[in-house]
């Protein structure tokens, strides 16, 4: 039986997400209260391993399951932006063997779920460094940008050999060689120009932060874009984690109070109404004088 398709701008059909195994269904989040772009640190895979007797890589595979259910609830709560956190700079201080277990890993994830991402309508955009990156992972992370630059269902940002503040610095080098070579004055440079360098600057600001396993830190994920975004912590490890528990944190997100730095006036009851004296009894008048009570 074929999968039912709905159309995407007229032109093209896509696959729609498989439904949770368990029937669960996204919440009832107002469409203004549904963060347009999440960050998610998948933190957790070696302590799952760990817990089981097992090596850190098998932590590591059944993780793939778990990006595959929250991208597809992602899609089903309307979330236009999703950032995943594959590889940062700092992950390079593992052992040789992690290190390349992960570099194979990522270039196989990306290639093994690519076209149905591709049939969901997700693009695929890359965010990181391309220096110590293996080739072949680089080739198929452009190879999956070129192949879903017209999807617009769900924009993934695959954030491998990332660090925020490696991005920060790159952005600040390019804008310091245009300053050398004369195309760009030093007093033009402010916040505006400097997003314009990042990775990825089409991409709007993080609403929502959300990290697994219980850990709080952002571990140098997405530090520019986060600067006003609200963060969610969960203690589940990032293989027992799926959909479900990105539509929670999406709940906790909706019942924020967002002020970005302003706030409403807090409301002061205005002084009381003084109160109305009681008029003071009239006196009892005495005796009028030549009357019979004035007499002895």
């Amino acid at each position: 039986m074929k999968d039912p398709a709905r159309p995407v701008g007229g032109s093209r059909s896509v696959r729609p997400p498989y439904p949770h195994p368990s029937g669960a269904r996204p919440p009832a989040i107002p469409a203004e209260f549904v963060p347009r772009h999440v960050a998610l640190v998948m933190d957790g895979d070696g302590r799952w391993a760990k817990h089981r007797g097992l090596p850190r890589t098998e932590g590591h595979k059944e993780g793939e399951s778990s990006l595959l259910d929250v991208i597809m609830g992602a899609i089903e709560l309307g979330i236009p932006y999703l950032s995943a956190y594959a590889f940062s700079t700092e992950n390079w201080r593992r052992s040789p063997d992690e290190v390349r277990f992960l570099m194979g890993f990522n270039r196989d994830v990306i290639h093994r779920r690519r076209d149905l991402l591709l049939e969901m309508g997700v693009k695929i955009r890359w965010a990181g460094r391309r220096r110590r990156l293996w080739r072949s992972v680089i080739k198929e992370l452009e190879d999956a940008e070129r192949m879903s630059a017209g999807n617009s269902v769900l924009t993934l940002q695959f954030c491998v050999n990332y660090g925020g503040r490696a991005e920060i610095a790159d952005a600040a080098a390019a804008i310091a060689a245009e300053v050398a070579a004369g195309r760009l004055r030093a007093d033009k440079v402010d916040e505006k120009l400097l997003a314009r360098y990042l990775d990825e600057p089409e991409i709007p600001d993080v609403d929502l932060f959300v990290r697994s396993s219980g850990e709080h830190r952002m571990s140098n994920f997405l530090l520019w874009q986060s600067y006003y975004a609200e963060f969610v912590f969960l203690d589940t490890l990032w293989p027992d984690f799926d959909r479900r528990h990105l539509w929670h944190a999406c709940e906790i997100y909706a019942s924020r109070d967002r002020r970005y730095g302003g706030a409403v006036p807090n409301p002061v009851p205005g002084p009381a109404p003084s109160p109305v004296p009681n008029p003071a009894p009239s006196p009892v008048p005495g005796p009028l004088p030549g009357s019979a009570a004035s007499f002895p």
